[in-house]
């Protein structure tokens, strides 16, 4: 009798304690929601599963080893891993287990090894929207070794409503659906008040236009349906997720057959409009032909055709562009600036002319500046003699002809 009392009394201990710690789970829902969700887009992980996960295997961020390492999926170190490690008494005593800079680096590792290993690839063939398959599934592919883990994420999803988050994610929940004891998604237009993703404190000066800040899963431009994707976002897991054929996505959004995104932009999920909602764009500091016709939801051909522009010419600032009808005068193109050459220059580049010298804007990446001279990251590098792709704000780069 005394240990049938003995055992209810631990239960009944333990229900008090996993009450006590809802708070804890809410903010450790609320810090990590928007990473979840940007993960699910990247890579189809579901972001219901993610943060049940997260918050069984951190103990919703206070367990040794979340705290020690910033690994919010107990993902032990493995063969191959070439990343910092530390060591923690789990199935054995001192096993290894891979240790983070930051968290959002744990939450993209933790899609990775999901999304590259063939032992869970079937779970990518789920409908997203199944967490129940995929706790199930996760179990069966030997995740963990809790027998009771698929339950555990199965409970955890249901009382705190995370499924909500996968559906934001699939463009089939609002911001407003997914209020939750305080938790939700950040709205249209609303900063996040926290983020997982650890950033220098070093300020840097806001650009001449302030960044758009676009709603989190599906929304519309100028009447057609459209999302903001993250840089590193496979296209083909947008096309799975919203069952669109991946050349419908690279024909919708003026695309080469890159199925990786190299920087954040708007991926429209059905053909944009021939004509803009408005007359005219005026164009501003680091905007392209390209990034405008996005902007707009307007298609590529129309706005080069009405502004009578080829392929990789570039508006100046301040240029005001037809979006409904063809105009009689073509725009102003930014300024070209021809620099004599050194002879070191004039021997590696005989045929070679300067096009332009580009100063870098703030938040600029070389693949975009590429992208604007319709050229390549690589021939930029060549040209500036760039070890790498990091670039500086107002650093100038010379751009030649192809």
């Amino acid at each position: 009798m005394l240990k049938v009392v003995l055992i209810v009394a631990a239960v009944f201990a333990g229900n008090c304690v996993w009450s006590q710690k809802n708070e804890v789970v809410i903010e450790y829902i609320n810090t990590y929601k928007q990473l979840a969700v940007d993960e699910m887009l990247r890579t189809g992980v579901p972001a219901a599963i993610k943060l049940a996960q997260g918050i069984h295997e951190t103990q919703a961020g206070q367990s040794d080893l979340v705290t020690r390492s910033n690994n919010h999926f107990g993902i032990k170190c493995k063969t191959g891993w070439q990343g910092d490690k530390v060591y923690h008494d789990d199935d054995e005593r001192g096993e290894c287990f891979r240790s983070y800079s930051s968290a959002n680096d744990s939450y993209m590792d933790h899609s990775n090894f999901l999304k590259n290993s063939q032992r869970y690839s079937i779970l990518f063939q789920l409908d997203p929207a199944d967490y129940k398959g995929w706790a199930y599934g996760l179990k069966k592919a030997g995740y963990a070794t809790n027998i009771k883990y698929s339950q555990i994420l199965i409970k955890l999803i249901e009382e705190y409503n995370l499924q909500v988050y996968s559906l934001v994610a699939m463009g089939k929940a609002t911001a407003e659906e997914t209020q939750l004891a305080g938790v939700s998604i950040r709205k249209p237009g609303e900063q996040s008040k926290t983020t997982a993703v650890a950033v220098a404190e070093t300020p840097i000066p806001a650009p001449v236009v302030p960044a758009i800040v676009y709603p989190t899963g599906e929304f519309t431009i100028n009447k057609a349906r459209v999302l903001f994707v993250k840089a590193g976002t496979s296209l083909l897991t947008i096309a799975k997720l919203y069952d669109i054929s991946l050349s419908r996505i690279f024909d919708f959004n003026d695309l080469g057959k890159e199925d990786v995104l190299v920087e954040d932009q708007l991926i429209f999920l059905q053909r944009k409009r021939k004509v803009g909602a408005t007359d005219f764009h005026t164009v501003q500091q680091g905007e392209t032909v390209y990034s405008i016709s996005q902007a707009e939801g307007i298609r590529l051909e129309s706005l080069l055709e009405y502004n009578q522009l080829q392929p990789g010419m570039v508006p100046a600032v301040g240029e005001k562009l037809s979006l409904q009808k063809r105009t009689g005068v073509a725009p102003k193109l930014v300024e070209e600036t021809v620099q004599q050459k050194t002879v070191a220059d004039i021997t590696s580049q005989v045929t070679e002319e300067v096009t332009a010298v580009h100063k870098v804007q703030p938040k600029e990446t070389l693949y975009g500046i590429a992208r604007t001279y319709g050229t390549t990251a690589e021939k930029i590098m060549e040209w500036n003699k760039l070890q790498g792709t990091q670039l500086k704000k107002g650093q100038e780069l010379i751009i030649y002809k192809n």
